[in-house]
């Protein structure tokens, strides 16, 4: 369900370097890139805030929206964990976003994925996917 009708998919040929799907996770700072270890951190402090006040979620029939929310960055970071040593780190570029305005309904711009792994070390981003994880 789409609680904002003025807004739509975007986004759907995100791809890793070997065609995986990585569609899916949030934009960050109004931007049209996925900078996964933001992503992750907000993700951890919903699934906290959820954890501590999840009556209050009760009380405004809220819980399955929260729910819902907290999955949609869940299943986008289980898509960027490609192989045991391999998590893709962000989708797009800045240079080339910050190069392009509108919609991200519309956007046509290159999406290159950028990826953690044995050469590329990441062990921040590595931890904070994990805590994002193990808190859903």
């Amino acid at each position: 369900d789409n609680r904002i009708p003025w807004r739509g998919d975007s986004a759907l040929g995100d791809q890793g370097d070997n065609g995986e799907d990585l569609t899916g996770g949030w934009y960050d700072a109004g931007d049209f890139v996925k900078f996964n270890f933001p992503m992750a951190w907000a993700t951890v402090m919903l699934e906290w805030g959820f954890l501590e006040f999840r009556d209050a979620y009760e009380a405004a029939n809220q819980t399955q929206w929260m729910c819902d929310s907290i999955k949609w960055p869940l299943d986008y970071f289980l898509k960027c964990h490609v192989a045991d040593d391999v998590l893709y780190a962000q989708v797009g570029n800045g240079g080339i976003d910050h190069g392009s305005w509108g919609r991200p309904e519309e956007m046509t711009m290159e999406r290159p994925a950028y990826k953690i792994d044995s050469s590329a070390h990441g062990s921040d981003l590595a931890m904070e996917t994990a805590s994002a994880f193990a808190a859903g």
